[in-house]
């Protein structure tokens, strides 16, 4: 069975009908990016996954258990983490962590190794001591994924784990996806920025209005998008020869030159940022600005759909 189906689920709140008949199935050991703008059904979707929300009809399922039929059970496989949680502030990060090991059932003499096994992994093993209420915005968001992490579940549901972060803090929070994919957890993650999520996930859900408007790997929904990227690059040893060749680049489509800098535009499909960043230098350029424009849902839902909200 797979980690994660669901078929034709509707969800509605009282007339709003929140997820139109969305259907998808998640492979184990896949990262699957749930992705669409505020409104969309991302976070009813998951909710349902979470066992916390009844759809209206359709089934979900979590390693073939019925979330609806038997939630108890989905409960011991999941680990879910909302776009908002509350933290118990009083407590320092280790208390905390031992209350929900208490909480998942895991034994007594077990509970302080998982918990500094969840340290590490979380790289929170020097705030052990330090209270919660001290931390910042992006050792909260580690220490939730820490907790859902505690009774080693095999399907984690990530709703905006990197919301509200600061830069670093969310290269640090997408280094951990990284490492939790590659010990084999099955994830699906929601954004709304598809830039966010390019580096982690080997399939993407496109979502508007609670339906699926667009789903596959990250070839197949650039394919169907024909998108576009933007790259701002300067070089120290730009001539019109190194112009030429970097024009004729396979996946550049169009190249301008400014003032200042050469502004690159290049099929994803085709040609990677970090594609185009090797061709160059195997040109013999001498780069000292690369910067690719982000890839938003923005761009993505002008391509795809209407702007509508469930």
């Amino acid at each position: 069975m797979p980690p994660i189906e669901l078929e034709n689920l509707w969800v509605t709140y009282g007339k709003t009908v929140a997820v139109r008949g969305l259907s998808f199935v998640v492979p184990e050991g896949e990262v699957f990016g749930f992705i669409g703008p505020n409104g969309a059904g991302k976070t009813t979707t998951i909710k349902v996954l979470a066992t916390l929300l009844r759809p209206a009809r359709g089934v979900a399922c979590i390693n073939g258990v019925n979330v609806t039929e038997h939630p108890r059970s989905v409960r011991r496989q999941i680990g879910y983490m909302p776009d908002f949680f509350g933290v118990y502030e009083d407590l320092t990060v280790n208390e905390y962590l031992l209350f929900f090991a208490a909480a998942y059932g895991l034994d007594g003499r077990k509970r302080r190794s998982v918990v500094g096994d969840v340290l590490a992994l979380t790289d929170l093993s020097e705030k052990t001591d330090v209270y919660v209420d001290a931390l910042s915005r992006g050792m909260k968001q580690r220490l939730a994924l820490a907790r859902v992490l505690l009774h080693d579940p095999s399907v984690l549901l990530l709703d905006e784990p990197a919301s509200g972060l600061d830069p670093r803090a969310r290269i640090e929070i997408r280094e951990l996806l990284k490492e939790l994919k590659r010990m084999g957890k099955t994830i699906l993650v929601s954004s709304h920025i598809l830039h966010e999520l390019a580096q982690i996930c080997t399939r993407i859900g496109i979502v508007e209005a609670g339906r699926m408007v667009a789903e596959g790997s990250l070839t197949d929904i650039y394919r169907q998008l024909g998108l576009k990227r933007t790259v701002h690059v300067q070089l120290s040893n730009l001539t019109e020869e190194l112009l030429a060749k970097a024009r004729a680049i396979d996946g550049v489509t169009s190249l301008e030159r400014h003032v200042d800098r050469l502004c690159f535009q290049v099929s994803e499909e085709r040609l990677s940022p970090e594609g185009l960043l090797e061709r160059l230098h195997a040109l013999g350029a001498r780069i000292y600005m690369f910067q690719p424009e982000a890839m938003d849902m923005e761009t993505v839902f002008m391509k795809l759909t209407e702007g509508k909200t469930a």
